[in-house]
């Protein structure tokens, strides 16, 4: 088979990076007042996730350290649901793959999945919290503020998600999913939410944006009184500045999906999926006709939540698959859909030889044909060079490689050395 030749493009978003993250960390919680009405010697339980978010480390010891300058004893738990296979050590391991352990964070990390009820919201949803958390003197939050993979709405997955379904942990996880079954997500979240702000000791949070480029880009001490109105205008700053792909596409090849990159795997509004299946289910997207995905994310531990949007994968992917966590987390999100393995066959290039003739295109040269690294990191991306005519006439793309062959070794597999797939990271 003749595959199209490709290009490597740059897409040129702003770069919009903090030059110094602790410092604005202490400058926004201390303008919030986070803590005025603390005695000191208090006990402060802040709440990490599990995203693979950028400098997440160096955010939650500065908050570590804004408190213990305020005279507090802050201590660290996964504000999470299922994930780390719905196990407290699993947890705790996911926090310390990413730095947050006790010796860098300077603070106890406390992990359980032990909760607590604070009562029902007026749909009836039984609202749980953390037990370690509610044994705290105040609660504080640390998230990203991002689009949710599964719904489009005013508030979507941040520090309100986080108030829900992470601090409920498993227990909450599966009951609100499983009421989100009925009324939508988005109203679980409000609703769950301001039950927890009304019952339980929440201070606030520290809202993180990120930049095109997953650069930490803004971080925003949010108060408790301010949570929902500015939750919802941070979300609409995400997504008028959200990046995504250039162009409608044939075949997208992706080297990896993982939970460390979404909680669906891979960004449902990047690569036009809906994790029950659907075919580009979001408005103003580019079309993505076929997902092929190469590989798992050697962080995300064998979850391979969102398998099931791809159209094919390779046979060593499917061999790295851990059922375990991959179907608590499908269950406990109710999306069983979302798992379901593709076909699978044992070579890069056998894979796209199966796939290219489902796209309704006679000549393969033809076939619009992207390849990133995964669903973070979009620029740069190799295109074909079929595209070129409209690559040269878009003023934020950039040509910075000019025609390669697709790189297959002699095993007929992808060359992960070739500059436009191993290096996108690095530009």
């Amino acid at each position: 088979m003749t595959f199209p030749k490709m290009l490597l493009v740059k897409q040129n978003f702003p770069n919009r990076a903090l030059s110094d993250i602790p410092g604005t960390v202490q400058k926004e919680l201390g303008e919030a007042g986070f803590g005025n009405g603390l005695a000191p010697g208090s006990s402060i339980a802040i709440g990490c996730g599990s995203r693979g978010i950028s400098n997440i480390a160096t955010i939650v010891k500065a908050v570590v350290d804004y408190w213990k300058s305020r005279g507090m004893n802050p201590f660290v738990f996964p504000a999470m649901g299922s994930h780390g296979a719905a196990t407290a050590q699993g947890q705790a391991d996911v926090l310390a793959h990413y730095g947050i352990i006790e010796e860098t964070m300077g603070c106890p990390i406390k992990s359980s999945l032990e909760v607590i009820s604070v009562g029902h919201t007026p749909e009836g949803i039984q609202v749980f919290l953390d037990k370690y958390a509610s044994e705290a003197d105040g609660i504080m939050l640390v998230g990203r503020v991002k689009q949710h993979t599964d719904f489009a709405g005013k508030i979507e997955s941040g520090l309100y998600k986080m108030m829900a379904i992470g601090l409920g942990k498993w227990a909450g996880a599966k009951n609100y999913h499983m009421h989100a079954f009925n009324i939508g997500l988005e109203q679980v979240i409000y609703s769950v939410g301001r039950k927890m702000l009304g019952s339980a000791k929440i201070l606030g949070g520290l809202a993180i944006l990120e930049d095109a480029y997953h650069n930490t880009c803004q971080l925003s001490a949010v108060p408790v009184d301010q949570m929902e109105k500015r939750e919802e205008e941070l979300l609409e700053l995400v997504k008028a500045t959200a990046p995504g792909l250039p162009t409608d596409l044939d075949v997208l090849i992706l080297n990896e999906i993982g939970k460390n990159i979404s909680g669906a795997g891979m960004d449902t509004k990047v690569v036009n999926r809906g994790v029950y299946g659907q075919y580009n289910p979001w408005p103003g997207l580019p079309i993505i006709k076929r997902v092929f995905v190469r590989d798992l994310s050697p962080v995300t531990y064998g979850n391979a939540a969102g398998v099931g949007m791809a159209d094919m994968v390779t046979t060593r992917l499917a061999h790295k698959i851990d059922n375990k966590p991959t179907w608590i987390n499908s269950l406990t999100a109710s999306t069983p859909a979302a798992v379901r393995l593709p076909m699978h066959f044992d070579t890069d290039r056998e894979c796209l030889e199966k796939l290219f003739p489902t796209v309704g295109k006679h000549n393969f040269e033809d076939i619009r044909l992207g390849w990133i690294h995964n669903t973070l990191e979009l620029s740069p991306i190799a295109l074909s060079a079929n595209m070129r005519p409209e690559i040269e006439a878009n003023p934020l793309l950039e040509i910075i490689e000019e025609v390669h062959e697709l790189p297959f070794d002699d095993h007929g597999n992808l060359i992960a050395s070739w500059r436009g797939v191993a290096e996108l990271a690095a530009h």
